[in-house]
């Protein structure tokens, strides 16, 4: 098997090329499961999860759940309705 450069390491980008590539490879992630090789599928796997880890690092504000989706806020959700 080749081996094939992996592109810059997310911490090497700057932060508009990381937010770029994470959407690319959010965008491409369906098509890679559906069609890709094996090798292709743990390549991607690999540069996704580095990079969202990388994202996170750098905005962790960004990543942040919505309040509003954590059993915190279900239960203040359902205790307002009841």
């Amino acid at each position: 098997m080749v081996n094939r450069a992996e592109g810059v390491p997310p911490r090497d980008l700057a932060d508009d090329d990381l937010r770029r590539e994470l959407q690319h490879l959010h965008d491409t992630r369906h098509d890679v499961v559906i069609g890709g090789s094996e090798s292709a599928l743990e390549t991607h796997t690999a540069r996704m999860l580095a990079t969202e880890q990388e994202f996170l690092r750098r905005f962790p504000a960004e990543g942040a759940p919505d309040p509003g989706r954590t059993r915190q806020g279900a239960r203040a959700r359902t205790s307002d309705a009841g």
